[in-house]
């Protein structure tokens, strides 16, 4: 078979020469995987025949290109397939014998019914890094269950901490768990690469959604649980109950974060409030951490007094961190982000002229870069299969027999 070289452009990322097989879906492997490619990766993301359920949600111009299909999936290319077919499967594995990275986040026992489990990649090749992403880790009782963001936001103590904080329980209004165990997913693979490189040894590496979530939210929120027995509840107080949150303004709202003792004593001064710089022992921060509730609510009974563009100004002279609240709608607009150029234009093949943002990571050598948008169902079919040596008449036999699906036929 004469194997035909990738038409793809060429990257310029860290990853060059890396090739990752994607069997993700939704949002937190496709967030993994993107990183992945905008750091050079050669990423196939490998879809159902119906194609990636994510296609069908948030805003679309045409069927199955949705605004977070299309945040989340760009730099790869898309191989539809029937993997419950044998020869969907072969094609799989004869990717696999080429490929660096596996990565899925299918329930394990759904994966290996397909056959694509960590013992079946390994034997056609050794060295790969075979990617778990599970909902639970899979030496507990939950190992089964399905998972999502808001399950995973209310099992981590997530939507808890905001009960205790609001006295009603919530979700926080972004997929936290999915985009943050994503992250951990990338780091993951990254480290087992560098080992590979190190030692010529692939590895099973998984990555749960609920123990990543427990780690992160209890950084800061051990408390007393951080010794044994515990001397306290967990929780950090200031952000859990001590009144941290955005101050209204005669005009809007603020962030702002007096954090020492001496800036907390120079804001008080500066707006004529001498009578609250005196008012509390401030002479280190053990003493300002007893008393933060208290500060809390005597800032936010200062600031309706100001605009939110005088609150700044005055935090600006003091070095006092703080900056107006936006909204989500406005940041394209938002000075920094557009002197470094976050959001970014951008010409899609099917859906015409797009906002996108850019990779956030900058490498001095090896940059980052977006080389092909989110591509259509099955639109690298037939290029992924010349790869592979096969012929256009056996292309054409896969797509009839409905094993394999391309963009261009919609077949």
């Amino acid at each position: 078979m004469e194997k035909r070289p990738p038409t793809t452009p060429a990257a310029s990322g860290p990853l060059k020469g890396v090739r990752v097989l994607d069997l993700t879906s939704v949002v937190l492997g496709p967030v993994a995987t993107q990183i992945l490619g905008d750091y050079g990766a050669d990423v196939i993301k490998v879809e159902p025949i119906e194609g990636d359920l994510m296609r069908a949600n948030g805003v679309s111009r045409h069927a199955g290109m949705s605004s977070i299909f299309l945040a989340i999936n760009r730099n790869k290319r898309s191989l539809a397939v029937d993997l419950k077919s044998a020869e969907g499967r072969q094609i799989l594995l004869e990717l696999a014998a080429d490929a660096d990275v596996f990565v899925h986040n299918m329930r394990v026992p759904a994966i290996e019914r397909l056959g694509l489990g960590y013992d079946a990649l390994r034997a056609v090749r050794p060295d790969i890094v075979y990617c778990a992403a599970t909902g639970f880790g899979q030496d507990g009782p939950d190992h089964a269950k399905p998972a999502f963001d808001d399950i995973i936001q209310a099992a981590s103590g997530v939507a808890g901490l905001m009960w205790q904080s609001t006295g009603t329980a919530d979700y926080v209004p972004t997929l936290m768990a999915d985009k943050t165990t994503g992250i951990v997913v990338v780091n993951a693979v990254l480290a087992a690469l560098f080992h590979r490189e190190r030692t010529g040894n692939g590895q099973y590496v998984e990555v749960p959604m609920l123990e990543t979530m427990v780690e992160f939210t209890m950084v800061e929120h051990m408390g007393g649980l951080a010794f044994d027995p515990p001397t306290a509840p967990a929780g950090y107080g200031r952000v859990v109950s001590g009144g941290r949150k955005p101050a209204p303004t005669s005009d809007g709202y603020i962030a702002m974060l007096p954090y020492s003792p001496q800036q907390w004593l120079a804001l008080f001064r500066r707006v004529g409030r001498e009578d609250l710089a005196g008012a509390y022992d401030l002479s280190d921060r053990h003493k300002l951490n007893a008393s933060v509730r208290e500060l809390y609510r005597e800032l936010h009974s200062l600031t309706p007094t100001r605009s939110t563009a005088e609150w700044v100004a005055i935090c600006e002279e003091l070095d006092i961190p703080a900056t107006q609240i936006w909204r989500i709608d406005d940041l394209p607009e938002h000075p920094h982000l557009k002197a470094v150029g976050m959001f970014q234009p951008m010409d899609h093949p099917s859906e015409g002229a797009l906002q996108t943002t850019r990779p956030a990571t900058l490498f001095g050598a090896t940059p980052a870069q977006i080389r092909s948008g989110a591509p259509l169902l099955g639109q690298h079919s037939n290029e992924i299969l010349g790869e592979l040596g096969y012929a256009g008449d056996r292309i054409e036999r896969l797509l009839s027999a409905g094993v394999v699906k391309d963009a261009a036929s919609r077949r």
